[in-house]
């Protein structure tokens, strides 16, 4: 039996979270960015719909959880709800795209689509601010939380590149079409070899997680789909490898 180490994430500080209800609401109406809102499980109510309605609007994910969980953070006067603030400024997606253009540099977009594993998103935004990704896209629901650990497996990359969050990736294919950028996905069946597409012209990747890839229909509006072509019979890369020798790839055709 092979032994794997077991990576324990760390409790959140007190001075990072905010409590109770109310307390949510009025930090995202102020512009505190929060990371994720713990919101206890079978929770009903008016001021529980408002949470869950300031939540999408914001982006910011909700993860439902037991009683037990929110006593953990040992805070008593949490009322079924806290969140904790987040290490990442996340930007919107437009203002970056225009500012990008203004700079008069080519867009290049980097999408996660069900990564989950921090050390992965962590090892990714390396390679990403390594090569030349303007910014990374993230769903505010499925994926990992971009929180000390993923800075930490990062490098600090993450405090470097800007992040959107979004609350659909099927929106913001959207949006980059609206701006001329075109969106790549990587999909290890596809017949379109990797060094076959222009990265020099303003695109998005989009890369999917281990276990199911990109969404189907993700999938299905973007523009190309492309595989990395390997000579040894496996199934796959480790996503944060092959988006690193996706982004390589990228950068030596524009450079």
């Amino acid at each position: 039996m092979k032994n794997f180490r077991h990576t324990q994430q760390q409790r959140p500080k007190k001075n990072t979270l905010v409590i109770g209800p109310k307390a949510v609401i009025e930090a995202l109406e102020n512009g505190k960015q929060l990371e994720r809102i713990y919101l206890q499980t079978n929770m009903h109510g008016e001021m529980v719909d408002a949470v869950r309605k300031t939540a999408e609007k914001y982006a910011v994910p909700i993860n439902k959880v037991p009683i037990e969980k929110l006593n953990s953070f040992n805070i008593s006067n949490h009322h079924g709800c806290m969140a904790v603030i987040s290490k990442i400024q996340y930007q919107d997606l437009q203002q970056v795209i225009s500012f990008i253009v203004e700079q008069g540099q080519v867009p290049l977009f980097l999408l996660l689509d069900g990564i989950t594993d921090i050390r992965n998103i962590g090892a990714i935004a390396r390679s990403a601010f390594c090569f030349g990704v303007n910014a990374i896209v993230i769903p505010d629901k499925g994926v990992g939380a971009l929180n000390e650990d993923a800075i930490l497996t990062s490098a600090g990359a993450l405090e470097k590149i800007p992040v959107c969050r979004v609350n659909s990736l099927m929106k913001a294919v959207d949006e980059l079409h609206l701006n001329g950028i075109k969106v790549f996905a990587s999909e290890m069946k596809a017949t379109k070899k990797l060094f076959d597409l222009n990265f020099s012209e303003p695109c998005a990747i989009v890369m999917g997680g281990e276990e199911h890839g990109v969404y189907p229909a993700l999938m299905k509006i973007c523009d190309e789909q492309f595989q990395i072509p390997m000579t040894g019979d496996f199934e796959s890369l480790n996503v944060s490898v092959a988006t690193g020798i996706i982004l390589y790839e990228t950068m030596k055709q524009r450079q």
